[in-house]
């Protein structure tokens, strides 16, 4: 079994979206480990998305992420990373399959309704971030 994060963004939570994402991620398998809704500060998302600090859409991803509460998710089932990565489909929700998560929901590049893990190194450094081992217990 292999874990990843998920990040239910802030236009989605507005959106009233949560409930339906949730649905889609367990009809896919996934089992919710741990859950929770986050109100990240500038500071939270500037460290959370440190990887892309040099990168032109910094400062407005970590503006946004931090414009609105977001729904903290740590998932379960096998292969759960490229699983997530393929239900979620590409970043830009124009350019992501019929069918995926962003491509139903997402309104664009930033605003694209789910963030998840892109690798076993990045789900390691990521799930802590939101959660500690009292929040959640193996399966």
């Amino acid at each position: 079994m292999e874990r990843t994060l998920a990040i239910i963004k802030p236009d989605a939570v507005q959106r009233g979206l949560v409930g339906k994402i949730l649905a889609r991620l367990e009809a896919a398998g996934f089992v919710i480990l741990a859950m929770k809704m986050v109100y990240l500060s500038k500071e939270d998302a500037q460290r959370f998305y440190h990887v892309h600090r040099e990168r032109p859409f910094f400062d407005s991803l970590t503006s946004y992420m931090a414009s609105g509460p977001a729904v903290a998710l740590l998932l379960q089932r096998e292969g759960a990373i490229a699983s997530l990565r393929e239900l979620m489909g590409a970043t830009n929700p124009a350019q992501a399959a019929a069918g995926t998560l962003r491509h139903e929901f997402g309104l664009d590049v930033e605003k694209n309704a789910i963030h998840g893990s892109d690798s076993p190194e990045t789900a390691a450094w990521e799930i802590p971030f939101f959660f500690s081992g009292l929040e959640f217990r193996e399966r």
